[in-house]
């Protein structure tokens, strides 16, 4: 790997980086799927409890947006499934068993969601 095979992901004044536009995420300019953006394919809403005490959590990955669409989308799914939750690194976690309405609230939206796990 050569100097000009390596690219800045992360920048400690701004955060993670576009690959596209080397934009900080939440000032990307890009327009949605944009060439030299990577589409990580169907968005998966799992269940998770590792870390958490025993409390389940909903975890939605795999979303292709900007960051500050997430957080609209977080706030959104939180309301309507009445429950609380947070964003950490473009994960949205929402507390709870919500899978199936998540996922039927996203095909709503027009976003491919599958459900992932047991």
């Amino acid at each position: 790997m050569g100097f000009k095979d390596s690219r800045i992901v992360y920048s400690t004044a701004h955060g993670q980086l576009c690959p596209n536009c080397r934009r900080p995420v939440n000032a990307c300019v890009c327009p949605k799927h944009a060439p030299g953006v990577a589409k990580t394919g169907p968005v998966r809403v799992g269940r998770a409890i590792q870390g958490r005490a025993g409390k389940g959590v909903t975890v939605i990955t795999g979303l292709a947006l900007p960051a500050t669409e997430i957080e609209q989308l977080a706030r959104t799914l939180k309301q309507q499934c009445g429950s609380g939750g947070t964003v950490r690194d473009g994960v949205i976690e929402i507390q709870g068993e919500h899978r199936d309405a998540i996922v039927a609230l996203l095909a709503k939206r027009g976003i491919e969601a599958k459900r992932s796990g047991g």
